[in-house]
């Protein structure tokens, strides 16, 4: 493998537009600022990465500006102007830093996109992946009401989505999912709460098992695993984890303890491909399935989700949609697009896809250039 050296990092600052709100029970998101990670070897070639935060810390402690802060006063400080010989020594990098897994795997994933274009192979090569087409779900808003909700899903059922998961939160449960089988009995359908309840609510979660779900997603709180295995022992619906598990040991813990039947994996959330490669690995030689779940990206993250997804344990549809079904224009080109629920895998070098410099102007907020290493923080060598 031909190792890598870095010699800049352009972060460009930009805002896009959802084409309609998404709503959770976080709140509800119209517009999503994002810092773009463009990482320059020495031989002029690019890889794209992405902050896939918001502005708020209400899905974890990260937001934009603090992934940002990161990035340019410790993370690219110990990696620019280093010899790289392989994407997945990254990894082992940044572990000087506690947490902060969004920026680290910002940048992380973008050194990854770099490095197989060097070397002339998909990430998904690298990685160990085999698909040709991955399986795409929808994720659907907490609606009005529940017959709003019954026409997103039949909208979406048609388009041929092979997953639909419906946002809920107390108040917003019970008769939505009710009303989504009595029409919908037999697609493919699971709960994601967003942590809005806990272990007080048992009785009336255990009311959603005869809707046979695929899983319910977090249901208790972000960082727990100990009384979501309280709740997975008295519920048959699957509980799958997603915020609680932020890396291999997470996921290791939550397994061993029983604390869920399925993992989401968020390339994000746990800080880069490395790691995701670790859980995905884990997880399939404990008969866990798992799927990519999706963070309002644009294009780039989406591009490294389909990467990641050819792994042969994602065996649940994920989360990574067409970029149309999000926003008013993406900024990769050619657009992440879906066909009877299936995206095909590209088989282009790094992301497998490009973005396009036309579409990033228009949205682009600033634009910022590191090529050398001075912080006033002290770097680990």
């Amino acid at each position: 493998m031909k190792s890598i050296t870095i010699k800049e990092v352009v972060l460009h600052h930009i805002n896009v537009s959802l084409i309609a709100p998404f709503t959770t029970s976080f709140g509800t998101m119209q517009h999503k600022d994002v810092c773009l990670v463009e990482v320059i070897d020495e031989s002029g070639m690019s890889g794209w990465g992405e902050t896939v935060t918001s502005n708020e810390p209400y899905y974890n402690e990260e937001t934009t500006a603090t992934t940002v802060y990161m990035l340019k006063e410790f993370l690219i400080p110990r990696l620019i102007h280093k010899e790289i010989k392989h994407a997945e020594d990254v990894h082992d990098m940044l572990q000087f830093v506690r947490r902060n897994n969004i920026a680290k795997a910002a940048i992380e994933t973008a050194i990854w996109d770099v490095f197989a274009k060097k070397n002339g192979k998909s990430i998904a090569d690298l990685l160990g992946g085999t698909k040709q087409e991955i399986e795409v779900g929808k994720s659907i808003g907490i609606q009005k009401d529940p017959a709003a909700l019954v026409e997103k899903v039949r909208q979406y059922v048609e388009e041929g989505f092979r997953k639909i998961k419906v946002k809920i939160k107390p108040g917003a449960d019970l008769s939505y999912i009710a009303a989504v089988r009595e029409v919908f009995p037999d697609i493919p359908l699971m709960a994601d709460a967003n942590s809005a309840y806990t272990l007080a609510d048992i009785d009336h979660l255990k009311k959603l098992d005869p809707y046979n779900l695929l899983m319910i997603e977090q249901p208790l709180a972000h960082d727990d695993i100990i009384d979501h295995a309280s709740l997975q022992k008295v519920m048959n619906t699957p509980i799958c984890l997603d915020e609680s598990i932020h890396s291999y040991e997470d996921a290791r813990k939550a397994i061993e303890l029983g604390s869920c039947k399925i993992i989401n994996i968020k390339i994000g959330r746990v800080g880069g491909l490395t790691e995701s490669r670790r859980i995905h690995d884990l997880c399939e030689a404990n008969n866990i399935p798992v799927w990519c779940g999706g963070m309002l990206e644009t294009g780039v993250g989406r591009a490294h989700n389909v990467q990641l997804t050819t792994l042969p344990n994602f065996t649940i549809p994920g989360d990574t949609a067409p970029s149309s079904h999000y926003w008013e224009e993406d900024i990769v080109t050619p657009e992440i697009e879906m066909n009877d629920g299936l995206i095909h895998v590209p088989s282009g070098d790094g992301i497998g896809y490009e973005v396009d410099e036309e579409k990033l102007k228009r949205v682009l907020v600033s634009r910022e250039t590191i090529t050398s290493a001075d912080t006033s923080h002290p770097i680990p060598s």
